[in-house]
């Protein structure tokens, strides 16, 4: 008996090196959700998505490259972007919460035209989604397991990259149907980036 769990303990050892040394040599893509803790501010501590362009964008720090680097990289990449904010640099842990799914290849498995569609910030799953073409914003945030009690919901942010010359242009759409903007109905396109920021204090 002592001979079987002293097996399974050194098993178990085994698995948590070979996963810490994945973790260490992986190199972070596009598409990809991090979940980052700042040890100093719980409040920052939120899963963000890897752009297609291979950056991130995170509050008080702006926008950095991630793709390409390990977690630990971009842990002291971020660290060091947030120091200005801080007595000392915080500790930032970076950690992959799921990788980009692979691309569809030939329409195996598709039950008709899809595109990519990426979804960040204040949502139940984000990440990047494959949607069916005709999918709407409204539909996309469904898929996404609908916001976060912290959405700024009259903020939603829909970023389109123009084919010609590729400015992005922001759209936002209020999610509670009132005002201005885009509405719920707004059909997607391949590579939309739809952001669901933090709402602010009162808001």
């Amino acid at each position: 008996m002592r001979t079987v769990i002293g097996s399974l303990i050194a098993l178990v050892i085994t698995m948590l090196a070979a996963t810490g040394s994945w973790a260490q040599s992986y190199q972070i893509q596009p598409g990809d959700a991090l979940q980052v803790e700042v040890l100093e501010d719980p409040t920052l501590n939120r899963t963000i998505l890897v752009l297609p362009d291979g950056s991130i964008n995170f509050p008080l720090a702006g926008s950095l490259r991630a793709a390409g680097q390990s977690t630990n990289g971009l842990s002291s990449s971020l660290a060091s972007a947030l120091s200005s904010n801080f007595n000392t640099p915080p500790t930032v842990f970076i950690s992959v919460a799921s990788l980009a799914p692979p691309p569809l290849l030939g329409g195996v498995g598709a039950t008709g035209p899809t595109i990519d569609v990426f979804i960040m910030g204040e949502v139940n799953i984000p990440g990047k989604f494959l949607a069916s073409e005709g999918t709407t914003i409204l539909q996309v945030l469904a898929q996404a397991g609908g916001l976060t009690n912290f959405a700024a919901r009259k903020r939603i942010e829909l970023r389109r990259a123009d084919s010609k010359t590729g400015v992005v242009n922001k759209y936002i759409y209020n999610y509670n149907g009132s005002g201005g903007g885009i509405q719920g109905n707004t059909v997607l396109r391949t590579g939309d980036v739809v952001v669901v920021p933090s709402r602010r204090l009162f808001e």
